[in-house]
């Protein structure tokens, strides 16, 4: 393998990563404030059609942005109205998102567009464009370092390095301010916040809400920044790569990225390489294509038990009289 094709794979890591990010992101908000949320996916795949529908009729890919976050948020105040305010089953609900989202989105593109559950492709203004960084082109040409710079750093759209940048943001909101203080005690005693005068509520619609935002994101950049449109179960189960994820980096920002990292490097492994031949034995790309799936399977086997999740999460907080 050449340097040139090391920076290819890594380039599609980086985009194949973006999704998961903002996903596994917005986990982390909902369950630090004990709100287990597995309808990610859900609220990704209504994202990614709504974002992709509106974008294909406006034209404006900016419009879709803004679809697709606000029919996330739709999504997520059901989530918080099942969960918090009627302290129901925060599992079902998630679960409940997702059979509504992947059942709504092919009825609804069916009838508005007629084609089968899609809509149609988009280009132009309808799409994120990648962004070059200044001299791209001229630095390419360098050894090692004009390649990086180049092809790897360079020509993203601006949701990839809003997701990479939303890390650091995520960091420093929740450990060196006081919104972040309470949002991660609500998730661990929610009494002794409530005793404090701190709306448990609140918090965690707040956090629910926040979780709404970055799947929605996600979405949109799936539809028209990854692909160019939707397709019927585009997710294709990141929401629940990005729960692993989550998991495996034990609800911590930046360990939360390298976690989707590695998820995207095997997705960008399988994509570039159909068939790897090991010392005669042809590994099929079937095998490849799993292999983020049967990551995600080992490491919730092997990793929850021993990641320990926020103490009041998937608990109903009951405010005493």
């Amino acid at each position: 393998m050449d340097f040139l094709t090391i920076i290819q794979v890594l380039d599609s890591t980086i985009r194949l990563s973006t999704p998961l990010l903002l996903a596994c992101l917005a986990g982390l908000y909902s369950e630090r404030a004990g709100i287990f949320d597995i309808g990610l996916e859900g609220k990704m795949l209504m994202a990614a059609f709504f974002s992709a529908a509106v974008a294909a009729v406006s034209g404006s890919v900016l419009l879709g942005l803004l679809a697709g976050i606000a029919s996330s948020l739709v999504l997520a105040g059901l989530h918080g109205l099942a969960s918090i305010t009627f302290r129901g089953n925060q599992l079902i609900s998630g679960v409940a998102i997702n059979f509504l989202a992947a059942g709504m989105t092919v009825l609804v593109a069916q009838d508005w567009f007629k084609q089968g559950g899609r809509t149609p492709s988009l280009f132009g203004g309808a799409r994120f464009e990648p962004i070059d960084w200044p001299l791209a082109e001229t630095l390419s040409g360098i050894p090692v370092l004009g390649p990086i710079y180049a092809e790897l750093l360079s020509g993203h759209s601006v949701l990839v390095y809003l997701a990479f940048l939303a890390v650091p943001g995520t960091w420093w909101l929740l450990y060196r301010t006081r919104f972040g203080l309470r949002l991660r005690a609500v998730g661990e005693n929610p009494a002794a916040v409530d005793t404090a005068g701190v709306s448990v509520v609140g918090l965690r619609y707040a956090a629910v809400m926040i979780c709404g935002v970055l799947c929605g994101i996600a979405g949109a950049y799936l539809a028209t920044a990854l692909q160019a449109g939707f397709v019927k179960d585009m997710t294709a189960g990141r929401g629940f790569i990005a729960l692993a994820a989550l998991i495996f980096a034990k609800w911590r920002p930046l360990h939360a990225m390298w976690a989707c990292l590695l998820f995207g490097l095997l997705q960008a492994i399988a994509l570039r390489f159909q068939n790897i031949d090991l010392g005669g034995v042809v590994i099929p790309v079937q095998v490849m294509d799993a292999l983020p799936y049967i990551l995600t399977v080992v490491i919730l086997a092997g990793f929850v038990g021993k990641a320990i999740p926020p103490r009041a999460g998937g608990e109903p907080y009951v405010k005493e009289r």
